[in-house]
């Protein structure tokens, strides 16, 4: 396409991946990332790294990057992604990593920064499918954004979620058929998913406590990934 496009990158996997998808796709991307307080907040000082490794093709259509500061988000969340506090269930049914509002605030600050950078095209690594159970990640709530969005805003976004309907070992595929075994390496080195923002232990992958959530979701996508693959190379019987 001969459009732009705005990536909500994080620094994590799944933004990894949409990224380099939408770098395959639009002529001219952007790329945002959110400082809310987040104990993980060392995946933000990964997307610099991830940027600059990737291949001249993309290189060549990659554009600014930005940060957006929203400390009030992390004010009012009461969660274990901006609290030290134990990750656990709560009464609700949600696990408490849950921060109320986050992806709709961030597509709303997002489109608003699309609206004077001329963007159309907002991607982010929402995931009804492999998840955990947060309803602002919903297929239904992204619609109903767009929608919003676009009442709002007198505008024509169109919201991306390439990684909707798939799960952890399918959104490690899609980064293999985009950018091969390079782009793979680069997401388990260079980008960060642990809740618990802890860089020093590396596993085949990535970086992570190898205990939360995020990890043994990220641990458990990579392992049906590789039994996959090892399934397709075998010989025919």
């Amino acid at each position: 396409m001969s459009e732009g496009a705005l990536v909500l990158f994080s620094g994590g996997q799944d933004s990894a991946t949409c990224l380099a998808w939408a770098l395959d796709r639009f002529e001219r991307v952007e790329t945002l990332g959110f400082d809310y307080g987040q104990r993980h907040r060392v995946e933000l000082e990964c997307r610099a790294d991830f940027r600059a490794a990737l291949p001249q093709r993309w290189q060549d259509r990659l554009g600014a990057d930005h940060t957006l500061a929203l400390e009030a988000l992390g004010a009012v969340s009461d969660t274990a992604l901006t609290r030290e506090t134990e990750i656990a269930m709560t009464d609700s049914g949600l696990p408490n990593t849950f921060v109320p509002g986050r992806n709709i605030v961030f597509l709303t600050f997002a489109a608003a920064l699309a609206y004077r950078r001329g963007l159309r095209h907002i991607v982010g690594g929402m995931c009804e499918t492999d998840y955990s159970g947060y309803p602002d990640c919903r297929d239904d709530t992204i619609k109903a954004l767009q929608v919003a969005l676009n009442l709002g805003m007198e505008s024509r976004f169109v919201l991306h979620t390439p990684l909707m309907w798939l799960d952890k070992a399918q959104t490690w595929e899609m980064a293999e058929s985009l950018g091969g075994a390079p782009l793979v390496r680069d997401i388990v080195e260079r980008t960060h998913t642990c809740y618990l923002g802890e860089r020093g232990a590396s596993h085949p992958w990535g970086h992570g406590c190898g205990e939360c959530p995020a990890c043994a979701l990220r641990a458990k996508g990579w392992m049906a990934y590789q039994s996959r693959r090892l399934r397709a190379d075998a010989p025919a019987p």
